[in-house]
């Protein structure tokens, strides 16, 4: 789950932790790509390291060449052209994985969802994998573009609650956030 609430973004993972021996710190979903820029992931992760990788190069070729952050929107462009472009390419597999990209920049507080094929799209509340259906239509009677990082996550807690029922342990759930300030 992704939001952009008035103080700034807040990510929210289900780790989804299916062996009791696996440690649940060691199982990363959310990475930041620049101080400002912070992505989430679902489905094939090994593909979403290689594109936070390539997120995290771009806004630092951007941080030396121009003495600025990178735009949000630019590192979603270069992520969704990339992926997009293996889906029409011959002896390429395009990538598995659904990215949320949420930051600040002088446009003001982003969050956006791109799917494997390269489309992406703006969002206020946004969340993808599995359970992803349940979540959005709590998402669309709950969230509200005023609420603080705090409220959005007691929502995403809330949501997440409901829909993995007894399944639910706050040892998978994880949480990071990029304020305004």
């Amino acid at each position: 789950i992704a939001m952009a609430c008035k103080d700034g973004v807040l990510f929210v993972t289900d780790k989804r932790i299916l062996d009791p021996l696996i440690v649940p710190e060691a199982v990363e979903k959310i990475w930041q790509a620049d101080a400002h820029i912070g992505i989430s992931a679902s489905g094939i992760l090994s593909d979403a390291r290689i594109l936070i990788e390539r997120a995290r190069v771009g806004a630092q070729q951007h941080r030396v060449t121009y003495d600025s952050s990178i735009d949000v929107l630019d590192v979603v462009r270069d992520i969704s052209d990339l992926k997009q472009m293996t889906t029409q390419s011959g002896g390429l597999r395009p990538f598995g994985v659904s990215l949320l990209i949420g930051g600040i920049d002088e446009d003001g507080i982003k969050v956006y969802q791109t799917d494997p094929t390269g489309i992406y799209f703006q969002y206020h509340a946004v969340a993808i994998g599995e359970g992803d259906t349940e979540v959005t239509e709590i998402l669309h009677k709950k969230y509200k573009t005023t609420m603080t990082i705090n409220d959005g996550l007691k929502l995403a807690v809330e949501s997440l609650k409901k829909v993995l029922g007894s399944n639910f342990s706050m040892d998978r759930i994880d949480a990071a956030t990029i304020r305004v300030e």
